[in-house]
């Protein structure tokens, strides 16, 4: 990540482990004013928990260390109540699948307006219900005056989601965090959807952190990347750096297999052997080592990280040097 000076999250060495499974080791994450941060790796490589570690959204059974600051307030280990009043204030979440996102038996309008009155930033019911009518015109949705009264059933998903962002917004939250808010939608309301994201952080100077497996769309959105396999922050940097030429080998065969490098002469993707292992089966040292076509007796040893501390940088005991995408 870059060199932030007042970062609005900052994220230190989190460690999340159940009674038997270490699901997260050492992740530092740091995110300015602003700044539009990518969190991308296959299914299984530790995105979402690191996101409701954010949120402080963790399971009982399961327990963090490390630390997760937002702005000034450390949020780990912070009483349910008062992290409460900072979900959906400070910080925001979009989700994937906007129907288990939205209550079914509240009206739009009531949704969307809630979240300004359980935390008090509209003065009266009137004054939340106009707000939400001018959130969801933001979200460019169609009459909101009458939207307001409709169920989320008589909404389309790409609808929906806009729904979702436009409650995610509406207190002006310092972060914005979205977990694959795009993948059940088609390509032209992903589009849509991606716009309105944003504009919506850069009209209010908003951190985000967005989560997915679409290198694409990273490319698209986001400033700075991180690249997750097995728990783990493997490499870190500037977009077009890191896409451009990848140091550790996961990353490279990440590229190699996304539609931002198809082999011109085939047309094909090229797949990275093996699948991700479960959690608590990641081998010792490189965490990649198992599917690594580079793999040494070396990589039993984990990798320092190389680069700039808490910053920019990779772990791998034997980068790859030559550019993936000319």
């Amino acid at each position: 990540m870059s060199t932030v000076v007042d970062p609005v999250l900052r994220v230190r060495d989190l460690t999340i482990r159940t009674r038997s499974v270490e699901l997260l080791r050492g992740v530092d994450l740091t995110i300015g004013r602003g700044e539009r941060v990518g969190l991308i790796g296959e299914s299984g490589s530790g995105k979402s928990i690191t996101s409701l570690a954010i949120m402080g959204l963790l399971p009982d059974n399961v327990q963090a260390t490390g630390s997760v600051r937002l702005g000034e307030r450390e949020l780990l280990g912070t009483p349910e109540r008062e992290l409460a009043r900072v979900r959906g204030r400070d910080v925001a979440m979009v989700f994937q699948e906007p129907m288990t996102a939205l209550n079914p038996t509240m009206r739009i309008g009531d949704q969307v307006a809630e979240a300004m009155l359980i935390h008090h930033t509209q003065p009266s019911r009137a004054a939340a219900a106009d707000r939400a009518i001018e959130l969801l015109e933001a979200v460019r949705l169609p009459d909101p005056k009458a939207l307001v009264r409709a169920y989320p059933h008589q909404l389309s998903g790409g609808q929906r989601q806009r729904v979702v962002l436009a409650i995610a917004l509406a207190n002006d939250p310092a972060l914005l965090i979205c977990d694959e808010p795009t993948t059940a939608l088609d390509v032209t309301v992903q589009q849509l959807v991606l716009d309105l994201l944003v504009r919506g952080v850069e009209e209010r100077d908003a951190a985000m952190l967005f989560i997915t497996h679409d290198l694409a769309v990273v490319a698209n959105v986001c400033e700075q990347v991180a690249v997750m396999y097995g728990g783990r922050i493997v490499e870190a940097g500037p977009v077009n750096e890191v896409f451009r030429r990848p140091r550790h080998r996961y990353t490279q065969g990440l590229l190699a297999a996304s539609d931002l490098a198809v082999d011109p002469h085939s047309g094909q993707l090229r797949a990275i052997a093996g699948s991700v292992p479960a959690a608590g089966r990641f081998p010792e040292g490189c965490v990649f080592r198992s599917r690594c076509w580079k793999a040494t007796d070396q990589c039993r040893a984990e990798p320092p990280w190389t680069g700039a501390p808490h910053g920019p940088g990779y772990a791998c005991w034997h980068p790859a040097q030559s550019e993936v995408i000319t």
